[in-house]
Parts: structure tokens; C-alpha cells; sequence
């Protein structure tokens, strides 16, 4: 398996961003940790095995980034508006730098934290983003900015700007093009509500997302997230 790793400045954070791709060929797949999650998690949490078919066949190169969690989501003391132009500037990384650097398109995926940033990504953008999976996610930015709200963090909950989404809108269009899963298991540290009220709002809107809720014997791990993404990305790529 061919795997590179990339380390530059980006403007958008003013900072050095790390980059590691697994992979010689084929669609672009953005990996976005779990919270307070490294580039190297992919990896070192062996997600890399569950994906492999897909990555030595030359169907999908893996993009992993880290996140900035622990400045932002993770952190109850900061200030909530500080957190949040933080938060936005590394959505912008992804956006203007990331997703060029990949060549064009890409998929997004994620679990838990990591699915919430994917779908926030994925929802807002789906010019950039045409797939989606999103594991054990929760979809609202009072997680990690509780009751403070703004211009900024309203769009860091699905459940807000797509119940509020004009049923003309179209980027409903543009979803309904691209292919896209959330799914949460039912057992142990899962919040299974959040995948249920967007289920909800997306059949109100006419988005075709496929939302699956799986057993309350599944929990919130890694064991079950690797036979999720397997059982997904056959339907991701068939």
C-alpha cells in the first residue's frame, strides 16, 4: 500500500497542517478522526485494515487530517466565539486547501465526533463533498458550544439548517446526486436520538440519505464502526 505523508502551512489556519494518504489511485476519501482525534488514527486505530480492499485496488486514496477538538468542541472554558472562527478557519482548510490538494471531489467520513464534522462538512458543501458516512454522530453544536449560539455555530447543527433548508434549496439537488449514510448503533455510549431526528428532517426534505440504526447490542467502538464502514462501502462504491 503506497502511504505518503504531508506537512505545510495553511493560510486558512495560520499554522502547520498535517496530512497522511494511504493509497496510489482512485476517488478521494477525507478520514476526519474521532474527537481530539491526530492524523495518524487512521492508522493507529487500524481503520486502515477495515479499508483496505478498497485502497490497494485503486478505488479510493484515504485523506487524513487532524482535527482541532481539543481547541475547540473539546474545550469548555474558550471562549465560544473564539472556538468557533477557529473552528470555521479549519473548515476553510479543508474547503479551499484540502480538497484542491486531493484533485477535486471528495468522500467524507467519520465516527463519532468525526462523523459530526463530516456531516457539518458533507451538508454544507455538497458541491465539494458527494459522499458521505457518518457513524455514531451527533448532529448539533451544543455539544461542544452548549447553549451559546450564532451566526457561525448555527451551522455546525444539521438538525438546525436543514429543518430551517427551503424545500427549493438547491443543494437538495445536489445531495440527492451524491450517495450518503448515517448510522448509529442502539447499545452502549451511542446517542441514537441525534440519527433519528435527522432521519426525520431529511425524508421532510426529500434527501435521500440512507439513515441506518442498528442493534442494542451495538455499541459506541471501534469493533462495531469497523463492520459498519465495511458493510457501507460496498454500497458507497458499487
Amino acid at each position: 500500500m503506497e502511504i505518503k505523508y504531508y506537512k505545510d502551512y495553511s493560510l486558512s489556519m495560520g499554522r502547520d497542517m498535517e496530512v497522511k494518504t494511504w493509497g496510489h489511485a482512485g476517488f478521494p476519501v477525507l478520514f476526519i478522526p474521532c474527537q481530539d482525534g491526530r492524523f495518524y488514527d487512521f492508522e493507529n486505530y487500524r481503520m486502515v485494515d477495515t479499508m483496505a480492499p478498497w485502497i490497494e485496488s485503486g478505488q479510493i486514496t484515504v485523506y487524513s487530517i487532524d482535527t482541532v477538538d481539543r481547541e475547540t468542541w473539546s474545550d469548555p472554558h474558550a471562549d465560544p466565539r473564539k472556538k468557533a472562527e477557529l473552528y470555521e478557519r479549519w473548515l476553510t482548510f479543508i474547503c479551499d486547501e484540502l480538497v484542491p490538494f486531493a484533485g477535486g471531489k471528495m468522500m467524507v467520513m467519520g465516527c463519532s465526533l468525526g462523523a459530526t464534522h463530516a456531516a457539518i462538512l458533507y451538508y454544507r458543501c455538497p458541491d465539494l463533498f458527494t459522499k458521505l458516512l457518518a457513524i455514531s454522530g451527533i448532529y448539533t453544536s451544543t455539544f461542544g458550544f452548549g447553549d451559546y449560539h450564532d451566526d457561525l455555530t448555527y451551522f455546525y447543527s444539521p438538525i438546525d439548517f436543514l429543518a430551517n433548508m427551503p424545500a427549493d434549496h438547491p443543494y437538495i439537488e445536489l445531495y440527492n446526486q451524491g450517495k450518503s449514510v448515517l448510522c448509529s448503533g442502539q447499545g452502549a455510549w451511542e446517542m441514537p436520538e441525534y440519527t433519528k431526528r435527522m432521519k426525520q428532517i431529511l425524508e421532510s426534505k426529500g434527501i435521500h440519505t440512507w439513515v441506518d440504526l442498528w442493534g442494542y447490542d451495538v455499541n459506541h467502538d471501534w469493533p462495531w464502526w469497523y463492520k459498519m464502514v465495511d458493510y457501507f462501502m460496498h454500497y458507497l462504491f458499487s
